[in-house]
């Protein structure tokens, strides 16, 4: 499988930080972007909304922002050290430009309460993203995210199992195992 094929089911800010894989970046278009936030739609409540919607230069460079500022300040995270600030109020600054609301309804039973964010749509895609890094980066398993032990590999992971090594078992995995098998079993 290429690393040009989005990694999605880990935590969405480690998706949006796997959208740089080692051989290019993921979101360099908004076609790209509205695929990608097609593939994560089931994830936050507007994705699907937003990737339907007119997604254009603007969003992108918001949304690669919020990728830059999450991946740095993760990398620090992972390791114990502290985020730079800038990072970290950038992050913040995002989620406060599209403010989250619970937004009351009727689902025909009940009421029930909707997640949404105001503001325009390259505001409420960011404000989206960065809450998702800021829950990330807030939780304590993050010293846990791991980089895949592939060679050729940069996605990260949050491990549910501790002897999980790579970033996906199909992806780098089963590379890993067949050159090794390669190595082990090639003629003399």
């Amino acid at each position: 499988m290429s690393d040009s094929v989005a990694l999605t089911g880990e935590p969405l800010a480690l998706d949006l930080v796997n959208t740089r894989p080692a051989d290019g970046d993921l979101l360099t278009s908004p076609g790209e972007l509205r695929a990608w936030l097609g593939l994560e739609a089931d994830r936050f409540p507007e994705a699907a909304e937003l990737a339907a919607g007119q997604l254009g230069a603007p969003e992108l460079a918001a949304v690669r922002e919020i990728r830059d500022h999450a991946a740095r300040a993760l990398d620090r995270a992972r390791r114990g050290a502290r985020p730079a600030a800038g990072d970290l109020a950038a992050l913040n600054a995002a989620q406060r430009a599209a403010p989250a609301i619970g937004e009351l309804g009727w689902d025909g039973e009940a009421v029930a309460v909707t997640h949404r964010r105001t503001g325009p749509a390259r505001a409420r895609l960011a404000a989206w993203l960065a809450e998702a890094a800021a829950g990330l980066l807030a939780d304590p398993r993050v010293t846990e995210v791991r980089a895949c032990e592939a060679e050729d590999c940069v996605l990260l992971f949050l491990p549910a199992h501790p002897r999980r090594r790579w970033c996906s078992a199909a992806r780098c995995g089963n590379r890993v195992r067949v050159a090794r098998h390669y190595r082990r079993h090639r003629p003399g």
